[in-house]
């Protein structure tokens, strides 16, 4: 049976949410990408005719979900780049060698990954508000929380699962970076997913971003295309899935 190190994980997550903390220009660029989305994309479509788009929502209203999921998975995504850093510094090798169990690193990475990218996405909302976005309620926050947690849980898992896979930082920000931006655009964020072709429509289906930014629209704006329980239960699903897949991949890194 797998042994779980409670400070090990807290060590790892302090170490994370430390360092994401003291550098101020990582903040920046984390954010700047999807401001510069929503400024652009929300002003410069806002009244235009976009199939699919409920006649009673906005565009800003209905970009402004889709934005905040796209920089959960950006953000997230990109925790296992700290992997690989980590390796370059030799750091990697210490936490491997250490009597803190794999599961152990690897929940405390994934702890880390989700509350950076979790502060990433509530910036986001908190920036969207100026540029006209409301809330349907307040109330809906809490909701909200949930569903941003679950699509960091689920990008951290992937990108450690990814990050598992590379010995070198630029071949898996090249690979992110190709998997993100179709992620991205197949998950209904910019554009209703029924104004896509048939067969396209069909790799929107099995995107787990797809039911993280609906859901996210059930309780922001109080519009989507499936329930909150449906997207909630899938987005569970998924984040189980990657977290898994996460650890049995690291298990597998050397410590060399």
């Amino acid at each position: 049976m797998t042994r779980i190190d409670p400070l090990a994980i807290y060590g790892l997550w302090l170490r994370d949410v430390k360092r994401f903390l003291r550098t101020p220009s990582r903040i920046v660029g984390a954010l700047s990408m999807p401001l510069l989305f929503l400024v652009f994309l929300g002003y410069g479509f806002e009244g235009a005719a976009i199939p699919g788009l409920p006649e009673d929502v906005g565009y800003i209203e209905f970009l402004v979900p889709g934005i905040v999921g796209f920089t959960m998975m950006f953000g997230a995504s990109f925790a296992g780049l700290s992997i690989l850093s980590d390796r370059d510094v030799g750091f990697l090798k210490e936490i491997l060698v250490s009597p803190a169990s794999r599961t152990s690193i690897v929940l405390g990475r994934i702890a880390g990954g989700s509350t950076t990218a979790f502060v990433q996405g509530v910036l986001i909302l908190v920036f969207a508000v100026p540029l006209g976005f409301r809330f349907v309620s307040f109330f809906s926050l809490p909701l909200a929380f949930v569903f941003l947690v679950l699509i960091a849980v689920t990008f951290v898992g992937f990108g450690i699962a990814l990050a598992s896979q590379f010995r070198d930082s630029e071949g898996f920000m090249l690979i992110v970076q190709f998997i993100i931006f179709p992620l991205f655009f197949l998950s209904g964020a910019v554009f209703p997913i029924s104004g896509l072709p048939g067969p396209v429509q069909y790799l929107a289906y099995v995107n787990p971003l797809t039911y993280g930014v609906d859901g996210l629209r059930a309780v922001l704006i109080g519009s989507s295309s499936y329930s909150v329980l449906l997207d909630a239960g899938l987005l569970a699903l998924s984040s189980v899935a990657m977290v898994a897949l996460g650890a049995a991949l690291f298990e597998r890194v050397e410590a060399a």
